[in-house]
């Protein structure tokens, strides 16, 4: 299965989301931000050039966040979805290059975007994790 990975970037008890540009059928749906790890790359390090190539965020990639999700994939490929908590570099700040919009989000407001079918599994343990770093 091809390993895909992404980031839960919290900051101040807010998570990061980023708005979809393509493929046409997810376009203006919301996801965490990542992508596929390449052979012979370690997951952090995919989380770091994705989340560089997307946003031109700098991170430092922590702990793992909650269940592995497989998907299938374009073509019917199987996918395997990784989650990791990551944290800007020295106060960075996101820019959407690959995305239509950007938005911070707290625990309150994650059941108002229109999440990815595949991100959806993550929301009780982002939600948990904001709860836990904004207290």
């Amino acid at each position: 299965m091809q390993v895909v990975v992404g980031a839960a970037v919290v900051v101040d008890g807010r998570l990061l989301a980023a708005q979809r540009a393509e493929p046409a059928d997810m376009r203006g749906r919301w996801e965490l931000p990542g992508g596929s790890v390449e052979p012979g790359e370690s997951e952090a390090a995919a989380l770091v050039r994705e989340l560089h190539e997307e946003l031109a965020l700098p991170v430092v990639v922590g702990e793992r966040l909650g269940p592995d999700v497989p998907v299938e994939g374009r073509g019917g490929a199987g996918l395997l979805l990784r989650f990791y908590r990551c944290t800007p570099v020295d106060g960075a700040v996101p820019r959407a290059l690959e995305h239509l919009a950007l938005r911070w989000v707290g625990p309150e407001e994650l059941d108002e975007l229109d999440w990815l079918a595949s991100d959806l599994a993550l929301l009780p343990h982002l939600r948990a994790a904001l709860d836990a770093s904004g207290s």
